[in-house]
């Protein structure tokens, strides 16, 4: 049990807990390191023990965590704490969608088309760095004072099984904005994400969802089966083109779809424009169920009536009949004899169907032996793709991927692992930090450095030389990719400099106490006839400072004189002649 106080990782401390749900426990915690407030989200249960669930979290997490967009909450940090799975995101100071809905029933139109610009945005970016949400639901959106939107939870939404409805809280909320092609367990696609947003603007119109039900079962059937009900039918205000939005991106057929969200983000921007507003209802260029193909059977009984007539005519056998009778035997027999050549010798002719095998960590040479072997072809050209979890050079798997059942004789690609650029982090505690710096920086980190000062009085006993590196942002073995940040923070031994002037230290006991203490020393006079000759009577600064540093004094001097020679003429006063 977490409660307030606690540290995950040695960094974020517990300030208190900010929401509970089925997937994870949300806690509002500090950052020691950075010194801010973060939202630290701990997996719960069932999901903490699943091992390969864990490990996909952990890998889409971090892809979330590439995404840079003002209305997407950015991802700071993913890991694992004593068994607890986490991942730390920027805290937001705000409230759901889902709560404002609840609050206030539907939104007015201006306030919908701005959050849905807002919304479609950040999923756009997202797209274009091919991550698909797969949980978009006002739950996932928070919203701002200043009506600013972000939407949260891509790594974890990835990383679930969506095509499992069980009873938790969190898929009995999913499953009303879950797409058809996710219910009937056919994957997810970028115009999945388009439904999930076009049945959330429909909620934020209305008020409520478009599809209730007991289960999720129930309500994942309706997704499949039942066509949104009209938003301009509960409330004539709304223009056919806002409708004709929600229409296209609520499918069922993703066919009838956007093509992406760019498309759905244009229409939004121009819906209230006055050529708009008037459009016709839309209509679906492709049907939206696949229906059987309808038969229409001939009338059996007039059939039969006929016959009967036939049957009461007499017939007249003729020359002509007889050569009707063999010309229409022959040719029933030449017509017969062509169906049975094309029922068989296809199969005679046909290649057998081969299943893919998984070649996954064997050798190229062996992954070849193991396709040919099956009688399947194979690209002289392998694929290189990066793999954290396969030895590099080893096969990671084939296209046409594991388990496709294609043609005997088609052309497999291998597909290998290549190694990670991916950086290693090490212990760099105890070496000088110039020499972490440098050879991070060369391996393509950025690299922010920290000052961690040593008063005098604890240097002798301190166990770290003055610029060691005496603690760093990421932990040993854990990995960074090019681009990402590490903060190493290093000591510097200070002094404490005394007020000379009033502790009435001379010149050379200023001069000693440069030299003990590594202080550079430069003198400067002034002429002052108010203290006597030598005194130190200003200095630079006075406090804490880093050894090494320039300390500047100013020391008193008397007036000289200056006497005449004696072969220069005196030039006598003009007031009194001498």
């Amino acid at each position: 049990m977490i409660i307030k106080g606690d540290k995950i990782n040695d960094r974020y401390q517990i300030i208190k807990t900010i929401g509970e749900g089925g997937m994870a426990n949300v806690y509002l915690a500090n950052d020691i390191i950075l010194n801010r407030q973060v939202a630290v989200k701990i997996l719960r249960g069932d999901l903490a023990d699943d091992e390969k669930f864990v490990r996909r979290f952990q890998r889409e997490a971090l892809s979330a965590s590439k995404l840079n967009h003002p209305n997407i909450v950015e991802v700071y940090d993913v890991g694992e704490d004593n068994g607890q799975y986490y991942i730390v995101m920027e805290y937001v100071d705000g409230k759901t969608l889902k709560s404002l809905v609840k609050k206030r029933g539907a939104l007015t139109l201006p306030e919908v088309i701005d959050i849905m610009t807002q919304l479609l945005s950040a999923i756009m970016c997202a797209h274009d760095s091919y991550i698909i949400h797969r949980d978009i639901k006002p739950q996932n959106v928070m919203i701002l004072e200043d009506g600013k939107v972000k939407i949260m939870d891509f790594g974890i939404a990835m990383a679930l099984n969506s095509n499992e409805l069980t009873q938790t809280n969190s898929v009995m909320g999913s499953v009303h904005y879950l797409p058809p092609e996710q219910a009937n367990g056919s994957g997810s696609t970028i115009k999945s994400d388009i439904y999930s947003l076009g049945i959330l603007m429909y909620e934020l119109l209305t008020g409520k969802v478009p599809f209730k039900g007991d289960n999720a079962v129930e309500i994942a059937i309706k997704q499949m089966k039942e066509p949104i009900p009209s938003v301009c039918k509960q409330n004539p205000d709304i223009p056919q083109s806002i409708e004709n939005i929600i229409l296209r991106a609520c499918a069922k057929n993703p066919k009838n779809r956007y093509d992406s969200v760019k498309e759905m983000h244009e229409d939004i921007l121009k819906a209230l424009n006055e050529d708009e507003l008037n459009q016709q209802k839309l209509v679906y260029k492709y049907p939206e169920h696949d229906l059987e193909e309808t038969k229409v059977m001939p009338n059996l009984s007039r059939l039969e009536k006929k016959e009967e007539e036939e049957v009461a005519k007499p017939k007249k056998k003729s020359i002509k009949d007889k050569i009707l009778w063999i010309t229409g035997g022959t040719f029933a027999l030449l017509v017969a004899l062509i169906c049975l050549f094309i029922i068989i010798y296809p199969k005679l002719v046909a290649v057998p169907n081969v299943t893919i095998p998984d070649v996954s960590n064997l050798t190229v040479v062996e992954a070849e032996a193991e396709l040919k072997k099956l009688g399947l072809s194979v690209a002289n050209d392998v694929i290189e793709k990066e793999n954290d979890e396969i030895e590099p050079g080893k096969v990671v798997g084939t296209s046409p991927q594991v388990g496709r059942t294609v043609k005997e004789g088609t052309e497999i690609t291998i597909i290998i692992a290549k190694e990670s650029g991916k950086i290693t982090i090490e212990n760099y505690v105890g070496t000088n930090y110039k020499t972490v710096e440098a050879n991070l920086k060369n391996a393509g980190l950025n690299v922010i450095l920290e000052a961690q000062k040593i008063p005098k009085d604890k240097q002798n006993n301190y166990k770290y030389d003055e610029f060691d590196v005496i603690e760093q942002s990421a932990k040993e073995n854990s990995t960074l990719e090019p681009g990402d940040t590490i903060v190493l923070y290093y000591a510097v031994f200070t002094v404490e400099y005394p007020d000379f002037f009033a502790e009435n230290y001379t010149v050379e006991a200023v001069t000693e106490f440069c030299e003990k203490n590594n202080i550079k020393l430069e003198i400067k006079y002034q002429t002052n006839d108010n203290y006597q000759e030598g005194t130190v009577i200003h200095q630079n600064r006075t406090g804490e400072v880093i050894e090494g540093s320039t300390l500047i004094i100013t020391v008193t001097k008397k007036t000289v004189i200056e006497q005449p020679s004696e072969d220069e003429p005196v030039t006598p006063d003009v007031e009194t002649g001498e």
